[in-house]
């Protein structure tokens, strides 16, 4: 991601309708999983750490990351501190092993998502599991993807076969914001059939709508969390997956 924009997402992330739907699809996810007591949890990737506070409601939290300035907005919410590391090589806790992983868009950003997700697994327990989310549909591509340094994003056939080669078992897989997808991919195949210059978007995708309106997205975003691990949803904006080292 360009380094200025870490400055927009720190902002937001503890606001926008976006960034709080999916915390808290992913917290009942996560509570699904029944993680021991005082469980052991990695983020790898934590961005400016929007997601650290509800992880460590699961258990302790370790967390690295590889932009200095996203690090130190991350450091600052002195829930753990942030080490610098990246995937596949750089992994700062050498000698840890956890009971969960946790990537959350991040492996859309490395050339080798295979190779990471294989050096994550060394760092898990035997049985411990690994959640991840992507980006969906490379005919979603924008201008957004452009400027967070994306190589790809993901068909939930495709996340499911780089977890597999990973030597993952998948135990649950789905796209998510379901509900916003025909109005995203509309706006999105408009402006490329009109060619519209869509340079922007990076920073109206991160502007706060007014209070109503955040308040709603929100609550329609967040309620997927209710269908999520029950059912597989058949399209989305995003995608996750639930693997477990056996």
């Amino acid at each position: 991601m360009e380094k200025d924009f870490y400055f927009q997402y720190a902002a937001v992330e503890d606001k926008h309708w976006w960034f709080i739907g999916r915390r808290r699809i992913l917290d009942k996810l996560i509570l699904r999983l029944n993680l021991p007591e005082n469980a052991k949890i990695l983020e790898a990737g934590c961005g400016t750490g929007g997601n650290l506070l509800f992880l460590a409601r699961h258990g302790q939290v370790e967390a690295m990351e590889l932009e200095e300035t996203a690090r130190i907005f991350a450091n600052q919410r002195q829930v753990t501190t942030v080490k610098a590391g990246s995937l596949p090589d750089k992994i700062p806790f050498e000698n840890e092993k956890y009971d969960l992983i946790v990537a959350f868009d991040v492996i859309e950003h490395l050339d080798d998502d295979v190779a990471a997700l294989q050096a994550l697994r060394n760092h898990l327990k035997c049985d411990g599991w690994l959640v991840l989310t992507v980006p969906a549909y490379q005919f979603l591509w924008s201008h957004h993807d452009d400027i967070n340094h994306h190589r790809r994003r993901y068909r939930l056939k495709g996340l499911q076969q780089v977890v597999r080669k990973a030597d993952f078992t998948v135990h649950y897989s789905s796209y998510f914001n379901t509900f916003l997808f025909p109005v995203v991919a509309g706006v999105r195949t408009l402006q490329k059939l009109l060619r519209i210059d869509n340079k922007s978007q990076i920073s109206s995708d991160l502007n706060l709508p007014s209070v109503p309106i955040n308040k709603f997205l929100t609550i329609l975003f967040a309620t997927e969390r209710h269908l999520i691990n029950k059912f597989r949803l058949p399209f989305g904006v995003s995608a996750l997956i639930v693997g477990q080292k056996i």
